[in-house]
C-alpha cells in the first residue's frame, strides 16, 4: 500500500474513532443520568486571532457547552448529534454527500433545519467538535473548480482504485472533487502551479498551451476557491514541491481570493491543511493597472470599505507588497479585470504579462 493510500485510510479511521468517541460520551452521560452535553471551541470573532508562525487565523481557548438541559440548546444539540450520525454512516460506507444533500437528507430522519445556512452551521460545529474538516467526513460543497496540466493521478475512491488519469485528458479541465482531492500523485513534469480566478482566462490559458509553455499545472478557483481546491493546491505545493502563483482580478476582492489561498479565512480558523503560506499573489496588482494602462472601472463605496478592512487585517501586514498595492488602489480608485489585457490582443496576457509576472515574483514563489 502506498503512502498516500495509507494516509487516506488512517484519516478515515481517525474520523470514525472521533465520531464513535462522541457517541460514546453522550451514551455514558445518559447512563449516568446526566443531561448530555457537547463542548466545542467558540467560533466568534473575539476567540479568533492571527498566528504569525502558522500564518493563518486560529481559534483561541474559549469554549462553549451545548447542553440538552437548556431548552434553547436542545434543538441544535439534537441537530449536531444527527449530523454526527449521518457523517458516521457516510464515512463508514465510503459514500459522499453535498451540503445540499445533508439539508434534504435530514428530512428522512425527521430532523428539521429552517434553511440551508442553519444546516451548514451545524456541519461547521461538528468540524470544531471533531477537529476535522467536513471533507474528512465525506461532506462536500458543489464542485466548481477545475485543474489542467501534466499530472498523472491514481484514484483511491471505491470502484476506481488503482485507475490512473492524466489531467490533460479533458480540454475543459478536470473538476476538483472528492475523487481528485483524495487521489495519489503519480508523476508530473510541471515545475509550478498557476491558480486563476476566472473561467475565461483559465480556458484561454489552456487554448494557448500555458501548461506547456510555462511547465505549469493550471488551477481554476472560480472566484473564491472552495476548500477542496485550497486543500488540493496545498497538496501540490507540499507533496510535489511546486511553487504556487495566484492570478486574480485587480480589485480588493481579488486580493482577498489570493489571501484566502495563502493564509485561510476566519471562518475556517478551526481547521489546518487548507493554506499554502508560500503561495504568491502575482497580479493583477494595482500597480499593474497603472503600468499597463488597463481599462478600468471606478472603485465604489463597498470596494473602498473593503480596502480599509484589508489594510487593518494582520494578514496584509506580513509583506510590504500588500500594503503598497492597497495604498495604490486607494490612490487611483480604479479596478480592472484580468480580461482587460485583451485591449492589447487576445494573447497579450500569455505572451507578455504572464512571463513578466512569473519572472518578477518567481524567486519569492520558490518553495522553502
Amino acid at each position: 500500500m502506498s503512502e498516500p493510500e495509507r494516509s487516506v485510510l488512517e484519516k478515515r479511521k481517525e474520523v470514525l474513532d472521533k465520531l464513535r468517541g462522541l457517541g460514546s460520551r453522550i451514551y455514558d452521560q445518559l447512563e449516568r443520568g446526566v443531561f448530555p452535553f457537547i463542548e466545542m471551541p467558540v467560533r466568534s470573532t473575539e476567540n479568533i486571532y492571527y498566528d504569525h508562525v502558522l500564518r493563518q487565523f486560529v481559534l483561541g481557548d474559549k469554549r462553549v457547552k451545548r447542553s440538552s438541559r437548556n431548552i434553547r440548546h436542545l434543538k441544535p444539540f439534537a441537530q449536531l448529534v444527527w449530523a454526527a450520525l449521518f457523517s458516521y454512516e457516510l464515512t463508514s460506507q465510503r459514500k459522499t454527500s453535498t451540503l445540499r444533500d445533508v439539508y434534504y437528507s435530514a428530512q428522512a430522519y425527521e430532523m428539521t433545519f429552517k434553511d440551508q445556512q442553519e444546516s451548514n452551521n451545524i456541519i461547521t460545529d461538528l468540524e470544531t467538535v471533531l477537529g476535522y474538516s467536513r471533507e474528512d467526513f465525506s461532506i462536500f460543497p458543489e464542485e466548481r473548480s477545475a485543474v489542467f496540466g501534466d499530472l498523472t493521478i491514481r484514484y483511491t475512491v471505491p470502484g476506481y482504485e488503482g485507475k490512473t488519469l492524466n489531467l490533460t485528458s479533458h480540454p475543459d479541465g478536470v473538476m476538483i472533487g472528492p475523487a481528485l482531492t483524495s487521489a495519489e500523485f503519480e508523476e508530473t513534469s510541471a515545475d509550478k502551479v498557476i491558480a486563476i480566478e476566472k473561467g475565461g482566462l483559465f480556458t484561454r490559458f489552456i487554448e494557448e498551451n500555458v501548461h506547456k509553455k510555462f511547465n505549469a499545472i493550471l488551477v481554476l478557483t472560480a472566484g473564491q476557491a472552495p476548500r477542496a481546491t485550497r486543500y488540493f493546491i496545498r497538496r501540490l505545493n507540499r507533496e510535489l514541491k511546486l511553487p504556487v502563483y495566484i492570478f486574480t482580478d485587480g480589485d480588493p476582492w481579488g486580493m482577498h481570493i489570493a489571501m484566502v489561498i495563502i493564509s485561510g479565512s476566519a471562518n475556517a480558523a478551526h481547521l489546518r491543511d487548507l493554506t499554502t503560506p508560500d503561495a504568491v499573489w502575482s497580479g493583477v496588482w494595482a500597480t499593474d493597472i497603472v503600468e499597463y494602462k488597463l481599462p478600468t472601472d471606478p472603485l465604489d463605496d463597498i470596494d473602498m470599505k473593503r480596502l480599509y478592512e484589508l489594510q487593518k487585517d494582520p494578514r496584509y501586514q506580513e509583506d510590504p507588497l500588500w500594503q503598497r498595492e492597497i495604498k495604490t488602489f486607494m490612490k487611483i480608485k480604479r479596478k480592472a479585470e484580468q480580461e482587460a489585457f485583451s485591449r492589447y490582443g487576445l494573447t497579450y496576457i500569455v505572451d507578455e504579462y504572464l512571463p513578466a509576472k512569473l519572472e518578477e515574483t518567481g524567486q519569492k514563489g520558490k518553495t522553502k
